[in-house]
């Protein structure tokens, strides 16, 4: 067969199973709103508060090798993988796998599963951060100080002078949290009410679908960069900016050496890109079949990348400059304390020569240096004052922004910039509910699309209340760490296994030929067939182990806790890492259990089948008639 011939049995060639409405189906407006779709789901608050965390625990600058090499090696191809099977087929996640082999579809329920539970509580964290975005219009910050009375009791608040009021605000006047995740404590009405406000621009946005989303992403996915971009230029002008980010990319090659830090790389480009939640195989089946999906996710995946590296960079210089600002308070707290006890002259003690001041008065006056209880000021541990998450969004960055010049404005635009990080992810999180199951028709012609979307984001809303609880936040940390982790490893072994071993590799190829007019190079071959596979399969067994280890423990706030204000860490009760287990196994349970119902009336029906050809049949053996 020439190339003629070849190109034009590509191109009449079909996919499985292909839906006879395909024309019917939605479309983008242009590329450029797919793009930035896709964009503003991968890039999310992990980009943010969890990159950084991860440069400054492990090595700085040399957790850049292994996080290269997980994205080249597994990243890519499989989001490559998830674009273009997705516009191939023109389904959501159910409707492809179940396509390929009828026995598949459980992949596609298990992708659902894990986004409606992880859109619960990334919902909750949009809701705390609408929660701050209003008090950051106050003069002071709320968080700035502490308040004097507690509520009506007229005692002084110990529980804040003890801790910071940082901690304070977060903790008790947000959270109102619990000492013990067995103690649930009561809903946090205006956490509630935050929270419905959430779930209501959810809606709002995606209540016709790509229609809406197609608009509001042009907002939700560029104004986090024109915010970076402003905290950027304003942070490297603050004291200590340099601080910051030489502590950030300064490499040190000996945690390399660590297999943790290859375990989390993997775990962190493969989460971050949010591969296996089906968001991205239902926005790519929104795509003309004739389009360059190659090209897309590159785009797709180096701009996720290059916005984790570009974020930590004002990230780590404002911390480094809240380090540099909290090491001259304890500094100037120390003189202060030397020059009232021993009557020294305002001026002679300073920072310059604090050591020397110190090293005499501790030979001359030892007793009374001691009694004075002098702070520890170190700038190196003040730096490595490591925070990721809601540590580092509601604790650390909140201090650090109460010390700049016109905090009000930079924790207005922080914490937008989060809620429209955020509110871009939740977007693909609910598309990949919703896609699967209208494409499926499991939703009755009688109820519109605004309806059915409506009821969704209600029922989410009523389960995500366990969040507003006083032991709420335990609860989300629980969710974060188990549904957002093993099963989309699992989902994303059937995905690539479905599509090179029983799609086939060669028929994929051959799509992506009449799709984007040249074949797959070897790059993706060698890793869509071997690399990408094992990887997952190591990654999985990896984490498995590391989780095996230990039983789970958990940080408690508990102010009669003797070392408060530090966590107290307490082990998860038994019929918590019960549940633990169950978030972690039942989206995966669902793909066996599918294989299963597909098998049992196959079999039934080749006894059926059996029994009508020969009914003397018994106990398996033919009688012959």
């Amino acid at each position: 067969m020439d190339d003629g011939e070849r190109a034009k049995d590509i191109e009449l060639r079909r996919a499985p199973e292909e839906p006879p409405n395909t024309d019917e189906r939605p479309k983008w407006d242009n590329k450029v709103q797919y793009l930035l779709t896709c964009i503003g789901f991968a890039v999310g608050l992990g980009n943010v508060w969890r990159f950084p965390y991860l440069c400054q625990v492990y090595g700085g600058g040399a957790f850049l090798i292994p996080y290269l090499i997980a994205l080249l090696l597994e990243g890519l191809p499989l989001l490559h993988m998830e674009l273009a099977i997705g516009q191939r087929l023109r389904m959501g996640s159910i409707g492809v796998w179940n396509s390929i082999s009828p026995y598949l579809g459980g992949v596609g329920v298990a992708s659902l599963t894990v986004s409606f539970l992880v859109g619960l509580f990334y919902n909750t964290i949009l809701a705390w951060v609408l929660w701050y975005l209003f008090h950051s219009f106050q003069n002071p910050l709320p968080w700035q100080s502490c308040p004097t009375k507690a509520n009506h009791t007229g005692k002084p608040q110990t529980e804040c002078e003890r801790s910071t009021p940082v901690n304070y605000f977060w903790y008790r006047v947000t959270l109102n949290i619990t000492t013990d995740i067995a103690v649930s404590g009561d809903p946090q009405w205006w956490l509630v009410v935050c929270l419905a406000l959430a779930w209501c621009i959810v809606y709002i946005c995606f209540i016709r679908g790509i229609e809406t989303i197609g608009k509001a992403i042009y907002v939700t996915a560029t104004f986090p960069y024109l915010v970076l971009t402003i905290f950027l230029i304003r942070a490297l002008t603050l004291p200590g900016a340099m601080l910051g980010l030489h502590y950030l990319f300064t490499p040190n090659w000996e945690t390399l050496k660590n297999p943790t830090v290859w375990l989390d790389a993997a775990t962190q480009i493969f989460f971050s890109l949010s591969l296996a939640f089906g968001g991205l195989i239902a926005f790519s089946s929104y795509n003309p079949q004739k389009n360059n999906c190659e090209r897309d996710a590159l785009i797709v995946g180096c701009i996720n990348s290059a916005t984790s590296i570009y974020a930590s960079i004002p990230i780590f210089a404002i911390l480094g400059f809240k380090a540099q600002s909290n090491y001259n308070d304890c500094l100037n707290d120390n003189i202060l304390s030397l020059i009232n006890t021993f009557n020294i002259a305002d001026g002679n003690v300073t920072e310059n020569n604090y050591g020397e001041w110190l090293s005499y008065l501790n030979s001359t006056n030892p007793y009374e240096v001691e009694q004075l209880h002098l702070k520890t000021c170190d700038l190196q541990t003040l730096l490595d004052q490591s925070a990721s998450g809601t540590g580092l969004a509601f604790i650390v960055f909140t201090e650090a922004v109460i010390k700049m010049p016109g905090s009000q404005v930079w924790a207005v635009l922080f914490f937008i910039m989060l809620f429209t990080l955020g509110l871009s992810s939740m977007f693909g999180n609910l598309e990949g509910v919703l896609t699967p199951l209208l494409d499926l028709h499991l939703v009755p012609k009688c109820i519109p699309k605004e309806i059915f979307t409506g009821l969704i984001c209600v029922v989410s809303f009523t389960v995500a209340l366990i969040f507003t609880l006083g032991s709420g936040n335990y609860w989300l940390e629980i969710f974060n760490n188990y549904v957002g982790s093993l099963p989309l490893l699992v989902i994303a072994f059937f995905e690539i296994t479905a599509v090179i071993y029983i799609y086939g590799a060669n028929r994929f190829s051959d799509d992506i030929e009449w799709m984007t007019g040249h074949r797959p190079n070897l790059y993706w071959q060698a890793t869509w067939r071997v690399i990408s596979p094992l990887m997952l399969l190591v990654v999985f067994l990896a984490y498995v182990v590391v989780q095996a280890q230990d039983k789970p423990t958990y940080e408690a706030w508990n102010p009669q806790y003797v070392n408060f204000p530090a966590p107290e860490v307490l082990a998860y009760p038994d019929w918590v890492y019960a549940i633990c287990i169950l978030l972690a196994a039942v989206p995966c349970s669902f793909i066996p259990l599918w294989a299963l119902y597909q098998f049992i009336p196959f079999v039934y029906k080749r006894l059926a089948d059996r029994q009508l050809k020969n009914p003397f049949a018994t106990d398996g053996y033919d009688v012959e008639t």
